[in-house]
């Protein structure tokens, strides 16, 4: 259950789901509560100094975070969070690049793929898929399965000098738009 001392939230996408990370910090008795997705992984009570920084893991990959305690003025206090040893914003900024998330319904289900681009690793709602690549004329192919559905995603180069490689996602052979997240 969430305390009433919640000074900061966030959320945080990973390959295996986004998750809510949550800051109580009471100024007066120096405790300290971080929560993932509403579950407490740090408790400090009674703390002396009332800055500093809690470190924790998120997800399957045990993905370091840390939540940054900084006074600015008084007893004015500003919250930021690192992932990955990068603030969020240049980490979500890096995951852009890196990744690529399709969000989907099939067969009344809510569908979150997520492509690491570097490893060519499928994630279908915080599952790794088991995928098999294949070389195509036009570029690769992964394919794997969603529920009964046939899923590919294609990498092809966009043809043009010094331009990245374009992933798109087909499901039962029709192209599915990406996601901002």
């Amino acid at each position: 259950m969430l305390g009433g001392d919640v000074v900061a939230a966030w959320e945080v996408a990973l390959s295996d789901g986004v998750y809510t990370v949550q800051f109580a910090h009471g100024t007066t008795t120096g405790k300290r509560i971080v929560y993932v997705n509403g579950q407490e992984v740090i408790r400090k009570d009674w703390m002396f100094k009332l800055v500093g920084k809690e470190t924790f893991h998120i997800g399957k990959s045990n993905t370091r975070a840390t939540v940054n305690i900084e006074a600015v003025s008084g007893f004015a206090y500003e919250y930021t969070l690192d992932v990955g040893g990068k603030r969020l914003q240049s980490f979500i900024a890096n995951r852009a690049k890196t990744t690529k998330t399709w969000l989907l319904s099939v067969d009344g289900h809510d569908y979150r793929i997520v492509l690491e681009k570097n490893t060519m690793d499928v994630w279908c709602n915080g599952q790794k898929m088991d995928t098999v690549g294949e070389f195509a004329d036009d570029g690769t192919e992964t394919n794997f399965l969603v529920g009964e559905h046939e899923c590919c995603i294609k990498a092809a180069s966009s043809g043009k000098k010094n331009s990245s490689i374009h992933h798109f996602l087909l499901l039962d052979r029709e192209k599915v738009a990406a996601s901002a997240q």
